[in-house]
């Protein structure tokens, strides 16, 4: 068996022989139909009626209160998706793979067993997306100017963090508010990140062998995320909109490991299996 066991989540029932020649853990979300072959995130206890707003993170869900306690401890257990993928090493950066990978190499940088170097290490989250870069006059226009208005020093370089990239793309306020409801002793802490930092680990997705860490981080979470749909609500347009619960969860993740672990970053790439299916399959 191998040390390794990866999820791969996917909306659609096509992908499956694309996950099975990977050797992955086909993992079907929301509502479509799914062939028997797959893990739903819709049976036992689950949130899958939210898929829409909560991304992967109804899977999660599922994944904690059907899964976890079947898991071995210390098995390296990660989650992926049909289009983002674990590279199966550290040497190239994910956005310089995402410029490399095609349908004839994919499988040539696929992960397929933990590497060696995460021997110290009991999580690996994605390498960072970096949030500081200058942004344009028409953007600032187009999304920022109530940012401006209250702050003419906004845009400055030390100050386009992690919550002026959130205020800018998923709503004035919002990432303040949801911080509100957090618990005390992470609400000044999860504060002092997102003012702070300049990037977060990409794609809400992760690797660990520790149940007691995954158990820990999927309560807090999921928690905050259940108060803050007292706030936010369902009734969201826009994709930036929709999936705010996803967004919210993708800057906790980050703060929330690096703060109760050691974890180690590693490259996700994109390679989306919807338009390459057919070389996959045939390629494996």
């Amino acid at each position: 068996m191998s040390s390794l066991k990866i999820y791969c989540m996917c909306l659609e029932d096509h992908h499956l022989e694309n996950i099975k020649a990977l050797g992955y853990i086909p993992v079907g979300l929301g509502k479509n139909k799914f062939r028997s072959e797959w893990l739903k995130d819709s049976v036992g206890e689950n949130i899958s009626k939210k898929n829409l707003y909560y991304g992967e993170y109804t899977f999660y869900y599922w994944f904690w209160k059907n899964e976890l306690n079947k898991i071995t401890d210390n098995q390296w257990v990660g989650f992926s998706g049909y289009r983002y993928h674990w590279s199966n090493q550290n040497k190239i950066k994910s956005d310089e793979l995402n410029k490399l990978i095609n349908e004839e190499n994919f499988s040539s940088y696929i992960l397929k067993e933990p590497s060696s170097s995460w021997k110290d290490y009991d999580v690996i989250l994605g390498d960072p997306i970096y949030v500081n870069e200058k942004y344009k006059l028409s953007k600032i226009f187009k999304k920022g100017l109530r940012i401006f208005g209250n702050n003419i020093f906004a845009f400055k370089k030390k100050n386009r963090n992690i919550k002026l990239q959130f205020d800018m793309f998923h709503g004035y306020g919002v990432l303040e508010k949801a911080i509100n409801l957090l618990d005390e002793n992470e609400k000044n802490d999860f504060k002092e990140y997102v003012n702070s930092s300049y990037s977060f680990n990409r794609e809400n997705l992760f690797i660990c062998r520790s149940k007691k860490l995954m158990n820990e981080y999927f309560k807090s979470v999921f928690t905050w995320l259940e108060r803050c749909e007292s706030i936010f609500g369902f009734n969201l347009k826009g994709y930036a909109k929709t999936r705010i619960y996803a967004f919210l969860a993708e800057r906790y993740i980050s703060y929330w490991f690096n703060k109760y672990s050691n974890p180690l970053e590693w490259p996700i790439f994109f390679f989306d299996t919807n338009k390459n299916k057919i070389n996959l399959i045939k390629k494996n």
